[in-house]
């Protein structure tokens, strides 16, 4: 989404879970503008015991993404995320702004909260381990 200023404002991210008929093809169960993105890459010592400084070279890369309060439109879009947490079964989160999409990849639900308030809507949470590239 553009500011007032034309400066990008978020992201949209996407949930999808892929169909059952086996065709490949996902459905966008949920989606979230406040997400947090965690990226870390882990560095490697490849220093010697001769020399005093680290010597280094990037390790493994690990993604993590947070998204607190879902819009989930419908009571069956949050079984298929419940039931791919229990299941573990991939889920692919599609990163989009403007409408156009920027990148996806399959991740891990690693985490589900739920909060059912008597008389007020219902609020979702859920944490996400990125696994395999970001495409």
């Amino acid at each position: 989404m553009q500011g007032p200023n034309g400066e990008v404002n978020g992201y949209d991210v996407l949930i999808q879970v892929q169909e059952p008929s086996g065709s490949g093809n996902f459905e966008t169960v949920a989606s979230q503008r406040g997400v947090t993105f965690n990226e870390t890459t882990a560095a490697i010592d490849m220093a010697s015991k001769q020399r005093r400084e680290y010597v280094g070279t990037p390790g493994r890369y690990n993604a993590t993404v947070s998204m607190n309060s879902l819009y989930i439109p419908s009571s069956s879009g949050y079984t298929k995320i419940r039931t791919a947490m229990r299941s573990g079964t991939l889920v692919r989160l599609q990163r989009r702004q403007l409408g156009a999409t920027l990148e996806a990849a399959d991740a891990i639900v690693t985490s589900l909260s739920e909060d059912f308030p008597d008389q007020e809507a219902a609020v979702v949470s859920a944490d996400f381990q990125i696994t395999g590239p970001w495409a």
